[in-house]
């Protein structure tokens, strides 16, 4: 069985690949700013590069699931997203109101795609 294990620590790895398939972590800002937008840009950025990575890219998402600290974000959120996925592929998604990790954080973000 091939698995590989990316950026590992004590409690999770932060993208593991499987075959030819990619599951990575919940992404959030490293930088968290008060801004939905903006954290969602860099929350993309790190998703471009983990893909990268694992010799994969956006046009090869199967699947994401967009995690708000407020629905009331939604618009903003999706600003980012839309400027970002590539609309010729887009994954299946689903967007929900959760409470995050830190309240710094206002968005998380999990995808998994193809290799």
């Amino acid at each position: 069985m091939s698995i590989q294990r990316f950026h590992t620590g004590p409690r999770m790895s932060q993208m593991v690949v499987h075959k030819d398939t990619v599951y990575l972590a919940g992404q959030v800002a490293d930088q968290p700013t008060p801004d939905v937008e903006r954290q969602t840009v860099q929350i993309l950025a790190q998703i471009d590069a983990l893909l990268a990575e694992a010799g994969s890219d956006k046009s090869k998402l199967l699947s994401a699931t967009i995690y708000l600290a407020d629905i009331a974000s939604f618009g903003e959120m999706n600003k980012a997203w839309d400027a970002w996925v590539d609309p010729a592929n887009p994954p299946a998604r689903a967007t929900v109101e959760a409470k995050l990790a830190a309240p710094e954080y206002l968005v998380e973000i999990q995808v998994t795609a193809a290799k």
